[in-house]
């Protein structure tokens, strides 16, 4: 945050509901009264439509752009859309509506290039509720966007997304990887949308997911990443096995862990020792349910070494602690670079702690993990599974039979 501690950062609002802008401008005028961690802030304009949006975005150059998805003349897409063909690098913030048809356009927006997004405080009942709302989820994110997007333009020079970035800094761990486990925030769906249809059908682990998501966003993303990944990828319930090459997404209203569970083979007596997901509803965990430190802190303690864990892009610093879990028991930590993510937070938590084996651009950690996890793991294999036959899709596979 400390860029922008010389001048305030300039915001345009674009929504058509008289009430969004009416809650907008009395926003950024109490934040300017106020004096707190944030930076200072002003709503340098407000626009009613997209055409009138794309107009002022023109002639104020703002640091940061809040966009409502639904506006006449041109609706939020398109506005992206043209942003993005003239290849302007203004951070956006979609304003959406907590409906399954306002969950799949934000998901649709993120993909085009928005950052990030906040929930309307439309299920308020009065004015001071709904600006304390928007205040919470939308003030943070500004501060946070601008200040990356400011301090990617300072970096002298592009970092080849070709090439991984950051040396190793531990001793690799020489366990087999058993699971992949992964955490992410903000920027975390695109980012999705790029690594896990890397990851090749015949991948021989289960990959766990917490992305911080409301519960209705999380189910949409799931189905969205199925669509396009050649793993199953759904959102998780309680006590559904993992299994080798599935993706399991945590509900956006629940922690998820790791616990053990015995399974007995289909057509046979045989139980197995087996894993599962657990789901629970404890108060949110640095601010957050899901959070990724639940994630991470049972996987260290029921796989250990045979951890792999990931940290993307995101705000705070959810998922340190679990990782830090991770690393002593001999598991290893990735995490992704400042250039490719749209917050360097928790990853740069990570990178700055010194746990990383790897601090690595989104375009080649798809691969990474696939040559790790195969290389720890020649010569080995789940006993009478075939993984070229998509095990994913069928629950005979059960992860931990080893």
């Amino acid at each position: 945050m400390g860029v922008f501690k010389e001048r305030t950062l300039r915001v345009l609002a674009a929504d058509d509901s008289a009430v969004m802008r009416g809650i907008m401008r009395t926003l950024f005028m109490r934040h300017g009264e106020s004096r707190g961690e944030l930076p200072r802030m002003e709503l340098a304009g407000i626009a009613r439509d997209g055409m009138e949006c794309l107009e002022e975005i023109a002639k104020l150059a703002p640091d940061v752009l809040v966009l409502d998805l639904e506006m006449p003349r041109m609706d939020g897409l398109e506005v992206l859309d043209r942003l993005r063909a003239i290849r302007s690098k203004v951070p956006v913030i979609m304003c959406s509506s907590h409906t399954e048809r306002g969950a799949r356009a934000t998901l649709d927006a993120l993909a085009r290039g928005a950052s990030d997004y906040v929930m309307k405080p439309t299920g308020h009942h009065d004015f001071e509720s709904a600006l304390a709302s928007l205040s919470q989820q939308l003030l943070p994110r500004i501060a946070a966007l601008a200040s990356n997007s400011l301090r990617q333009s300072k970096v002298p020079g592009a970092i080849p997304l070709n090439e991984p970035t950051g040396a190793i800094v531990r001793r690799e761990s020489c366990s087999a990887v058993e699971v992949v486990v992964i955490g992410v925030s903000t920027g975390g769906p695109a980012a999705l949308e790029q690594l896990l249809p890397q990851l090749p059908e015949d991948f021989p682990v289960p990959v766990l997911v917490v992305q911080h998501m409301p519960k209705l966003f999380t189910g949409v993303l799931a189905e969205r990443l199925n669509r396009f990944c050649r793993l199953k990828v759904v959102e998780a319930s309680h006590g559904v096995p993992l299994c080798a090459g599935a993706v399991l997404l945590a509900p956006g209203d629940a922690h998820m862990e790791i616990m053990p569970k015995a399974v007995t083979r289909p057509g046979s007596l045989e139980v197995v020792r087996g894993f599962a997901a657990k789901l629970h509803y404890q108060e949110p965990l640095n601010h957050c349910r899901p959070s990724v430190d639940y994630l991470f802190h049972s996987a260290a303690r029921l796989y250990g070494a045979g951890t792999l864990a990931l940290v993307l892009t995101g705000m705070g610093s959810d998922g340190l602690e679990g990782a830090h879990a991770i690393a002593a028991a001999g598991g290893t930590v990735l995490a992704q670079d400042e250039m490719s993510s749209a917050v360097w937070g928790m990853p740069g938590r990570i990178a700055e702690s010194g746990i990383a084996a790897a601090v690595l651009p989104l375009s080649v950690i798809g691969r990474e993990i696939t040559q790790r996890v195969k290389r720890s793991r020649k010569g080995r294999s789940l006993p009478g599974v075939d993984i070229a036959e998509k095990p994913q899709r069928s629950p005979e596979v059960v992860h931990g039979l080893l």
